[in-house]
């Protein structure tokens, strides 16, 4: 049996053409696995795409709380007066975080909390005038966990902060 089908050479693709389209297809699968399903099913956000789509969230609730590997991080601060920062660890539930900070040059207002999906919001601890704390914070909820920091004072001073658990990240927020 033959085809009936005839095929001319000038509508089949050149091998030129062929291999363009395949680096095409290949280049919009490699932008969708970048953007898309690393965040999404791994926590991996290697793009930052998956942060501002909130698919990075989605990822990040499917690993189990021993992905975050154990971590030491140490962080300083300067506060001009009325100047104010945030440190935030990203934590899972259940996870938990040794702490430690000092001011130097003076003591600080201060308030410990966790932030996460729509409305959770947990405050683990507040301090008036203080210039060191130490303690754990375990995370009620998924989300960024962290301290608040406010120089009422009339000179800088520098906080130094040091931190040891299971989280993804460690950030400074202005």
């Amino acid at each position: 049996m033959t085809s009936s089908v005839s095929h001319h050479r000038a509508e089949l693709p050149t091998s030129k053409q062929l291999v363009r389209s395949t680096l095409v297809a290949a280049g919009v699968a490699g932008i969708v696995l970048y953007s898309t399903i690393l965040p999404a099913e791994y926590g991996v956000d290697p793009t930052g795409l998956g942060a501002l789509t909130g698919s990075l969230a989605i990822g990040e609730m499917k690993i189990p709380l021993g992905k975050f590997p154990a971590r030491t991080d140490a962080m300083s601060v300067t506060l001009k007066p009325g100047h104010s920062a945030e440190i935030k660890l990203r934590m899972k539930k259940g996870a938990k975080a040794t702490y430690s900070w000092h001011v130097e040059g003076g003591a600080l207002n201060f308030n410990s909390h966790g932030e996460g999906p729509g409305d959770a919001y947990k405050r683990y601890k507040i301090g008036k005038s203080e210039n060191a704390d130490t303690g754990v914070i375990e995370a009620a909820f998924y989300g960024q966990h962290g301290w608040y920091w406010r120089n009422g004072g009339d000179k800088a001073v520098t906080i130094r902060l040091k931190t040891t658990g299971n989280y993804a990240d460690i950030k400074l927020i202005d």
